[in-house]
C-alpha cells in the first residue's frame, strides 16, 4: 500500500514535529530517501547530515523529489515539510512507508559493549538450524560484521543502519518468509532514534563497559550506559546478564520490557546459569541449567569468554521458545569469521590469532583468553583506533596493550578525517607508559608484515579490530584494501620462505615420514573409493600414488570401489530408466544387470590396470565371490542388496599372497538374484570381517562438517562417543548420517579407526595416514 503525502503529515503532526509546510497537491509517495542518488518518481526526500548541500536536493528533484522534509528551508521550488527534528521524523517516516515490517517478523535486537556480534551468530546458527528442520528460509542478521535480509547479503557499514535501510531490510525479510531476524542495537542507534518505533520481540542486554564516549558519540559514561537501557522499553521480553556493573540499575529498566530472563555464570539464581566451564581439547564444554532442562553444550570457536554470549543465546531462545536440540546444535556449529581466527606458520613458531577486539572489554578479555591458551610467546599486537570517536579507547587500548605485550604495532583503523600518526601517536603514549616498545606503522599491511616476519619467535602476533573487513575509512569515503586475514596468510607465507621453512619442512617431514610409513607395516587398510573422485581422471590416477606408497610401506591394502554414475550412464545408453526415491536408486533386475557389468567389468579391472602400472599385483573380484557379502533383497529398493554379513577369507588368501583385492559392491541373495549393494555398506562389512585396523573413505568432501555450507566446521579427530553425540543431537545431515552411524558401528565390530578424506586433494590419502597434522575426519574408539 502507497500512502499519500497528507498521511505523512498526519503523523509528523501527531509526534508534533511539523514547524512549518507548503503543499501544493496531495500525490502519492512511492520512495522514501536521504540519497539523491536513489530517486524515483513520487520520492518524498529528506535533508539530512552536516555534510548535506543544497544541490544533493535540486539532483533529487530534478530526478523525481515531489516534496523534501528538513530543518530548514531551502533555496528550491518544491513542496516542503519543515520538522524540529529530522532525525525523529525519519524513523517514522520510513516505519509508515514500509508498513511496519518489523512485526512480521521474529525480531531480536542484542546491544552490549562487547559480544554483540558473537552473540548475533550464535542466534544466526540456531535459527538457521531450527527453520531448516521447519522447511523455512534462513535467518536474517543486521551485524557489524555482515547483512542478510533474505533478498541483499553484504558486508556492513554500521552496527545499526539508518533508519530507511533498517526498515527495507525488514520489508525484504517480511517478503522473502524469513521467520527471526537478529540485529546488533548499538548505543548510538538507541540514542539517535534509529530503531524508533521498533517492537522487539527479545531485547538482550550483554553488559557495559567504559566505551564511545567522545564530543561526536556519549559526552560520559551514564549517557552511554542510559542510551543501551533504552532497548527494553522497545521490547517484549528483556534478556539480562547479571555479571556486569550496575546490575540493579539494568534490571529495573527492564522492567519497561513485558518480562525478564536472566543468565549468568556467576549467579546461581538466574534463569539461565552456566557452570562447569572447561576446555575439551579445542572446544569448551559447559552446562547450562534452566527451569526446563539441565545439560552439557559445546562449543566449536576458540575462546572461552564465549560462554557468556553464548548463555545469553540460550536466554533468548528460552524467550522465543525455540527447542533445546536446534539451541545445541547452533551453538556448536557456530561461526564468526574474523573472531579468534588462529593461523600457523610451518613449524608454529609463529601463531596469529586474528580479532575484532577494539575496546576495553573485549581486549582485556582476548590477552586474558590466548595468555591460557598460548604460554610461553612473545606476544606483538598490531592495532589503531578509529577516527574522532571513542577518544577513551586511546588511553584503554594502549594501556592494555603495553601492559600485555612485548611491543606495539599502531597503524591505520578506519581513521576517517583524523590523520592516521595524530592518532597513533596519542595512544602510543599510554603504551610507553607501561614500559613497552612501540612502532607506528601507518600502512596496515606493513606493520602486520613486521610483527609477523621481523620480530623474535616463539611469538603470538595479535591483529585486532579489523577481522575479515576489506575496507578502510580515509577521510569520508571507505576505501577497499586487503583483509587482516588476507595479510596473516600472505606474510606468513613470506616467514616460511625467508627461514627457508618451505625447503626445511620438507626435510623435516622426511624424517618424519619414516617412522609413520614403518608404523604402517603390515597393517590392514581397507580404502573405499567414491564421490566424482570415481569420475576425473586426473584424481582417479592421483589415489593411486597413495596406494602404490601404501603398498610398499608394507601395509595390506584392500580397495572398494563404487560407481553409480557408471551405472546411470549405461542404462541411458542401453534405454533402461534411472529411477531414483529420497536418494536411493531403484534397481530393477535389468539395472541390477548393468550394475554387474560396470562394476564387476569396467570399473573394477580399469582400478586393476591402474595399479598394474604402478607395479602392484591387483585381483579384481566382487561380492559374489566366495559368497564374500551375503545379502538380502532391501525392501521397495529392487535389486538392491542389504548386508547380512561378510566372509573375508577369500581376501585374506589374497593379502597373504601380496595380492592386492579390488572388490566390487555386486553380490546375490540365497536365490543367486543379482543385487547391487552399496559400496559403504560392502566396504564397512569387509572391514569388520578382515578386523581391519583402518577404514579409509576416500570421496569428494573434506570429512564430516557440522554445516555444510561452512568448511570451518569440519569434525576433526572425535571418538565413538563423540561420534554418538553428534547423531543424537542432530548435528549431522544429508549423506553423512548413515555413513557415520555404520562407521560407529564398524568400530564397536572391532576396526581400530575410521577416515573420511577428500581425494580430491592430491595425496590426501598417504598424508591422512602418516602426518601429525589432522586431515579429515578420524573416528576412533576412545
Amino acid at each position: 500500500m502507497k500512502y499519500k503525502l497528507s498521511e505523512y503529515i498526519k503523523l509528523l503532526e501527531k509526534n508534533d514535529l511539523i514547524v512549518e509546510k507548503s503543499i501544493s497537491a496531495d500525490c502519492e509517495i512511492s520512495h522514501v530517501s536521504y540519497n539523491s542518488q536513489d530517486i524515483k518518481d513520487g520520492t518524498l526526500f529528506i535533508c539530512k547530515g552536516a555534510h548535506f548541500k543544497d544541490e544533493y536536493l535540486s539532483d533529487a528533484i530534478k530526478k523525481g523529489a515531489v516534496c523534501y522534509v528538513a530543518e530548514h528551508k531551502m533555496n528550491v521550488d518544491c513542496d516542503y515539510i519543515l520538522v524540529n527534528d529530522v532525525r525523529d521524523a525519519i524513523p517514522l517516516v520510513a516505519d509508515m512507508f514500509y508498513e511496519q515490517a518489523w512485526d512480521k517478523i521474529g525480531l531480536v535486537g542484542i546491544t552490549g559493549t562487547k559480544g554483540k556480534s558473537t552473540t548475533t551468530y550464535f542466534m544466526r546458527y540456531i535459527f538457521d538450524e531450527y527453520m531448516n528442520a521447519e522447511g523455512k528460509p534462513r535467518s536474517g542478521v543486521i551485524s557489524s560484521i555482515d547483512t542478510y535480509d533474505g533478498v541483499e547479503n553484504f558486508e556492513s557499514h554500521l552496527t545499526t543502519p539508518e533508519p530507511i535501510e533498517l526498515h527495507k531490510h525488514f520489508n525484504n525479510a517480511a517478503k522473502s518468509g524469513v521467520e527471526y531476524m537478529t540485529m546488533e542495537v548499538s548505543s548510538q542507534a538507541l540514542k539517535y532514534g534509529r530503531v524508533k518505533g521498533v517492537t522487539f520481540d527479545v531485547g538482550c542486554y550483554l553488559n557495559i563497559g567504559y566505551d564511545h564516549i567522545s564530543s561526536v558519540e556519549h559526552p560520559d559514561f551514564d549517557d552511554y550506559f542510559y542510551s543501551k537501557l533504552k532497548l527494553f522499553s522497545q521490547a517484549k521480553i528483556a534478556c539480562v546478564c547479571l555479571d556486569g556493573e550496575r546490575t540493579d540499575e539494568v534490571l529495573k529498566a527492564a522492567q519497561n520490557a513485558g518480562g525478564v530472563i536472566t543468565f549468568s555464570s556467576a549467579d546461581e539464581t538466574a534463569d539461565v546459569y552456566g557452570y562447569n566451564i572447561r576446555k575439551s581439547g579445542s572446544d569448551t564444554v559447559f552446562n547450562v541449567r534452566t527451569s526446563e532442562f539441565d545439560s552439557e553444550f559445546t562449543l566449536t570457536i576458540p575462546g572461552l569468554f564465549n560462554v557468556q554470549n553464548a548463555l545469553a543465546a540460550i536466554a533468548i531462545c528460552i524467550a522465543l521458545g525455540v527447542p533445546q536440540k536446534h539451541i545445541y546444535a547452533g551453538l556448536m556449529k557456530a561461526r564468526s569469521d574474523g573472531r579468534m581466527e588462529v593461523y600457523t606458520n610451518a613449524d608454529s613458531n609463529v601463531i596469529v590469532i586474528v580479532d575484532y577486539a577494539h575496546n576495553k572489554m573485549s581486549f582485556e578479555n582476548l590477552f586474558e583468553s590466548v595468555m591460557k591458551e598460548f604460554p610461553g610467546r612473545k606476544i606483538y599486537t598490531v592495532f589503531g583506533c578509529p577516527g574522532n570517536k571513542a577518544q577513551n579507547r586511546r588511553k584503554d587500548l594502549g594501556e592494555i596493550s603495553g601492559r600485555f605485550s612485548d611491543k606495539v604495532f599502531l597503524t591505520e583503523e578506519d581513521a576517517g578525517e583524523e590523520p592516521v600518526e595524530k592518532i597513533c601517536k596519542e595512544i602510543a603514549e599510554f603504551v610507553s607508559a607501561e614500559g613497552c616498545d612501540y612502532e607506528i606503522e601507518t600502512d596496515r599491511g606493513e606493520a602486520i608484515r613486521k610483527a609477523i616476519c621481523e620480530e623474535e619467535t616463539p611469538s603470538l602476533v595479535l591483529i585486532t579490530g579489523k577481522g575479515n573487513e576489506t575496507r578502510q575509512k580515509r577521510g569520508t569515503s571507505y576505501i577497499p584494501c586487503p583483509s587482516d586475514v588476507e595479510y596473516t596468510k600472505k606474510y606468513l607465507k613470506e616467514y616460511d620462505v625467508s627461514h627457508n621453512l618451505d625447503c626445511e619442512e620438507k626435510i623435516k617431514g622426511f624424517q618424519q615420514l619414516l617412522p609413520a610409513l614403518k608404523r604402517l607395516y603390515n597393517k590392514k587398510i581397507v580404502v573405499k573409493l567414491g564421490g566424482s573422485v570415481m569420475e576425473d581422471e586426473r584424481l582417479f590416477s592421483g589415489i593411486f600414488d597413495d596406494i602404490a606408497m601404501l603398498k610398499s610401506a608394507g601395509a595390506k591394502l584392500t580397495v572398494v570401489h563404487g560407481g553409480g554414475k557408471s551405472i546411470t550412464a549405461l542404462c541411458e545408453r542401453l534405454g533402461i530408466e534411472n529411477r531414483f526415491e529420497n536418494g536411493y536408486r531403484i534397481t530393477s533386475p535389468e539395472a541390477a544387470e548393468a550394475a554387474e557389468m560396470v562394476l564387476t567389468g569396467k570399473v573394477n579391472k580399469s582400478i586393476v590396470d591402474k595399479l598394474k602400472s604402478e607395479g602392484i599385483k591387483a585381483v579384481g573380484i566382487s561380492g559374489k565371490d566366495a559368497d564374500m557379502l551375503k545379502c538380502r533383497k532391501k525392501t521397495g529398493l529392487g535389486c538392491v542388496g542389504e548386508v547380512q554379513s561378510a566372509d573375508a577369507e577369500l581376501v585374506k588368501l589374497l593379502l597373504d599372497n601380496d595380492y592386492l583385492p579390488v572388490i566390487s559392491p555386486v553380490s546375490s541373495d540365497e536365490n543367486c538374484e543379482t543385487l547391487n549393494v552399496n559400496a559403504d555398506d560392502a566396504a564397512l562389512a569387509v572391514a569388520q570381517s578382515l578386523s581391519a585396523d583402518i577404514l579409509a573413505f576416500v570421496t569428494d568432501v573434506d570429512g564430516l562438517l557440522l554445516d555444510v555450507n561452512n568448511d570451518k566446521t569440519l569434525v576433526g579427530c572425535i571418538n565413538v562417543d563423540k561420534a554418538k553425540n553428534l547423531i543424537d543431537n542432530g548435528l549431522i545431515g544429508g549423506g553423512m548420517l548413515p555413513k557415520l552411524k555404520n562407521c560407529v558401528n564398524c568400530i564397536e565390530q572391532g576396526v581400530n579407526e575410521v577416515r573420511i578424506v577428500n581425494g580430491k586433494v592430491r595425496y590426501n590419502l598417504i598424508t591422512s595416514l602418516i602426518s601429525t597434522e589432522n586431515i579429515g575426519t578420524t573416528i576412533t574408539q576412545r
